[in-house]
């Protein structure tokens, strides 16, 4: 069972993670549909941050197009996670019904669910997740990285998967607590400063601690991410079969709320620097997102072929016995068109 081996404590660590489901002891009000979305403090959640703020401003985006499609009132409550595993956690607890995520959570979540508990509603994100080293440095290569430390954001999150599956094709020996390369899963805010001090030479993460690390630490991009898969839209299979209706309105939204950002894009990152300070209290430059913006993509679909390169990566990478079968984890919806022909045609 993919990544079985860990133990949950590797899975808990959030900013802000509703343990017990906010709806038990309470009456539902059948007229209110109340919905528990996350996200991450990543310019690659850029529609989680969007939204949030345009709920924190009374101007929900979601709130708005879904009471449009139901007839209901709407209430959002957004929570925001460091890394995916422990956003997956709070699926399974049911203390969220909707969140944007990376893929190897989801694929985790969903083969140690067996099929049950996960689904993949709409794309988000494609690109900037990089490997960062030092200017001066001389690595290049994963043989290069051999006795070498890496940070990742947390275990068994996308870029811990895709680090890992790096060195490994390369020829190195990568176990959970060492091997031929260090991998050490560091919180974002916290490699910022060991990789100043020396103490990281590389790591391996998303914008905008991408940017940040190049700009403000003198690191370069080694390898860059850009076609790859970095942030999708996930829900609970209990929501998506109880409330079917929603979802459809809430990929609905999603999809306009992509279409708003491609075309507003300086409107766009304003908000972004807003949220991100409001979230992370701290002070973001402007020049910062501007930077990071250049290396995501915004997608309504999900690319099979490149979900199922995370599998490898994630086989690859040692964190499973056998590459599973993830067939049912996108629903056909949010699958790219001519891949779904492709796939009809097959079957027919």
């Amino acid at each position: 069972m993919l990544f079985s081996r860990f133990p949950l404590l590797f899975l808990a660590a959030s900013l802000c993670l509703p343990l017990v489901s906010c709806r038990d002891g309470k009456k539902e009000d059948t007229n209110v549909i109340e919905l528990n979305f996350g996200h991450f403090p990543n310019v690659t959640h850029v529609q989680g941050l969007v939204a949030h703020h345009f709920s924190r401003q009374g101007n929900g985006w979601f709130e708005e197009r879904v009471k449009k499609a139901t007839g209901k009132d709407v209430k959002i409550n957004w929570y925001v996670y460091n890394a995916g595993p422990s956003a997956m956690e709070a699926i399974f607890a049911r203390s969220i019904e909707l969140t944007y995520v990376g893929p190897s959570p989801a694929i985790n979540a969903f083969v140690r669910s067996r099929g049950h508990d996960i689904r993949m509603i709409a794309g988000a994100v494609e690109g900037g997740a990089s490997l960062v080293v030092p200017q001066d440095s001389a690595l290049k290569e994963p043989q290069d990285f051999r006795g070498k430390v890496i940070a990742t954001p947390q275990l068994g999150n996308t870029q811990d998967v895709s680090a890992r599956a790096w060195f490994s094709r390369g020829g190195l020996h990568v176990t959970q607590r060492g091997g031929d390369v260090k991998i050490l899963p560091t919180p974002n805010p916290e490699q910022l400063s060991l990789f100043r001090q020396g103490k990281l030479d590389g790591v391996w993460t998303v914008e905008p601690w991408v940017s940040r690390l190049v700009m403000m630490a003198k690191g370069k991009v080694l390898v860059d991410e850009k076609e790859s898969i970095a942030t999708v839209l996930v829900c609970g299979s209990e929501f998506l079969k109880e409330k079917p209706e929603v979802a459809q309105a809430v990929v609905k939204a999603h999809e306009e709320l992509n279409q708003w950002i491609r075309e507003n894009p300086k409107e766009a990152q304003a908000i972004v620097v807003k949220e991100l300070e409001e979230l992370t209290h701290s002070r973001i430059e402007p020049e910062l997102i501007a930077r990071a913006w250049k290396s995501i993509h915004m997608k309504d679909k999900i690319s099979i072929p490149k979900l199922q390169q995370f599998v490898q990566d994630a086989y690859h990478a040692g964190f499973m016995k056998e590459v599973p079968d993830v067939s049912g984890l996108v629903t056909p919806e949010a699958v790219e068109e001519k891949q779904l022909a492709m796939k009809e045609e097959t079957q027919g």
